[in-house]
């Protein structure tokens, strides 16, 4: 696995919320974590990314312990994170957030920056209006757009199509299928479990921080129990 996680405990502070929990995903490969509210879903993301203390297992980046690498050298790493809330500066202009999102790199990024108007027009036409006057789901393309800007090898998103319409949501994930064909390995936690399984190439089911069922997305959709338990029927 290109990246994974495996057997991890942790949590913050005392308690633990994660137990014993596995989950990993390849290159050019959607991988979808859902569950219940307070399934620990959030918190496993953020294990990949070195946000939460882990007291057991291990995580991995092409075959490579990180287990013990801050945030920041993850990202340096290759590795984007698009958190649910607060993530873009809207007193900047989209174009703005964009280069915000390349302060790492040293080279000339203005070819991702096409690369990303390419994927979401949107965002060309709005490119010097404020991140802050436009809607929940463009705001998202800015975010998306922004972590894509440090050409990630792994692009992690944490509830993308939050408290945005259907057809938002149906176009977000189209987009997301879009940077799967380029190569990049896609983590996403998702409270629209559905619509989620349906686009990921494999599934996690965490139920109170320990993998419940794991599998293709659409073996997790023809599953009963799944479908009985958490889907809604």
């Amino acid at each position: 696995m290109f990246l994974s996680g495996d057997n991890l405990t942790g949590g913050y502070g005392g308690a633990d919320i994660l137990h014993g929990c596995s989950l990993g995903v390849e290159k050019g490969e959607i991988a979808v974590i859902v569950g219940p509210n307070g399934a620990g879903k959030s918190t496993a993301m953020k294990a990949m990314l070195g946000m939460l203390l882990i007291r057991e297992g291990q995580v991995t980046l092409d075959g490579r312990d990180i287990t013990s690498l801050t945030p920041q050298d993850r990202i340096a790493e290759g590795v984007a994170f698009v958190p649910q809330t607060s993530n873009v500066f809207t007193g900047m202009s989209v174009e703005e957030n964009l280069e915000m999102g390349a302060f790492l790199r040293r080279d000339d990024f203005s070819g991702t920056m096409e690369e990303i108007f390419t994927l979401f027009p949107i965002l060309k036409e709005k490119r010097a209006q404020l991140a802050g006057e436009l809607s929940g789901g463009q705001r998202q393309q800015v975010a998306v757009g922004r972590a894509l800007m440090t050409k990630p090898s792994v692009l992690m998103l944490d509830e993308p199509t939050a408290g945005v319409s259907p057809i938002v949501m149906d176009e977000l994930f189209d987009r997301i299928l879009e940077i799967r064909e380029t190569g990049v390995a896609i983590l996403m936690v998702e409270q629209n479990a559905r619509q989620a399984l349906n686009i990921a190439d494999r599934g996690y089911v965490l139920v109170q921080g320990r993998n419940r069922f794991t599998d293709t997305g659409e073996a997790l959709l023809a599953n009963p129990e799944v479908r009985q338990s958490f889907l809604g029927g």
